[in-house]
């Protein structure tokens, strides 16, 4: 009969130890759940994924449509580079039609020069470092279907709302391939980042949208050559560690975007700011939700 007491008591010592094991543990938990608190960004908009699991890190307003500026550019060069036997090292003649764009447009520029034979590759560092918008004309022209500048140009971003959808971004539409629109020109911080995660599996547009700055050499118009130096307009790369790219975007009515990606210990965290109030503040929201991305 003793011996039974004895056992019950070793059992009863062994599950109140487990016990106050599992409350330390869930002690524990809550306490680094504390710690990692929800970032507080600028930004209208926000939305974080792990790149690698699709899973979902931070929301902000999401799904809300906003304006999204030059980030555009991420979807322009994503149809380019889904282009079937697509030769990047494809010349493209610099047209008067892309210049005068840009000055009635007071738009970004690659300051391309009229005459001058430019690689599709090229055009491609120029549309996403420096933000061209004449490289990005040059493009849609090349790449759009008909026998007008403006029946290519119509094709083309008729290929970008088609990709749109291709991809299940509901909550996206263009009107320009450069973001320069006419208020229909559109998508969510949501959206963005999985057209980021997509446009990331081409490897053309990983290398370029990681490069700081490049001295590009083109053909002139004469035969000859010139060096084209474009510097990024992501101050990311370089001041956040292991930053692997994406794409900057303002204007009057998106104000300050960014797409932006980083990798850390095999990990990689993707995500879209919206309507942040300036350079500075959309850069400090991206580097606040990485950081919360990764301790996630």
């Amino acid at each position: 009969m003793k011996t039974g007491i004895k056992s019950i008591r070793r059992v009863s010592a062994v599950i109140v130890t487990a016990g106050a094991v599992l409350t330390a543990g869930a002690f524990a938990a809550s306490a680094q759940a504390a710690t990692l608190a929800t970032p507080t960004i600028v930004a209208a908009g926000g939305f974080v994924m792990n790149n690698g699991t699709g899973a979902t890190l931070f929301t902000k307003a999401a799904d809300t449509r906003r304006s999204t500026g030059s980030t555009t550019k991420i979807m322009t060069a994503r149809v380019v580079l889904a282009q079937k036997n697509l030769n990047l090292d494809s010349k493209v003649t610099i047209q008067k039609a892309y210049s005068d764009y840009i000055v009635a447009k007071n738009a970004s520029s690659a300051h391309l020069i009229v005459g001058d034979k430019v690689t599709v590759r090229q055009l491609l560092y120029g549309l996403m470092l420096p933000s061209g918008c004449d490289a990005a004309y040059a493009l849609a022209d090349k790449y759009g279907s008909g026998s007008t500048r403006a029946a290519r140009v119509k094709s083309f971003i008729g290929k970008m709302n088609s990709t749109a959808s291709g991809l299940g971004l509901k909550n996206t539409h263009f009107d320009s391939f450069d973001g320069i629109g006419n208020n229909s020109n559109y998508s969510t911080p949501r959206d963005l980042t999985k057209l980021a995660s997509n446009a990331m599996k081409y490897s053309t547009f990983r290398t370029v949208v990681k490069t700081k700055s490049t001295k590009q050499k083109v053909t002139t118009k004469s035969g000859g050559y010139r060096y084209m130096s474009w510097t990024n307009t992501n101050t990311l790369l370089g001041s956040y560690s292991g930053t692997i790219g994406i794409k900057t975007g303002s204007g009057p009515e998106a104000k300050y975007c960014l797409v932006f990606a980083a990798t850390r210990n095999g990990k990689t965290v993707i995500g879209t700011v919206l309507a942040s109030s300036s350079v500075t503040t959309r850069t400090a929201d991206a580097k606040k939700l990485m950081d919360y991305g990764f301790k996630k």
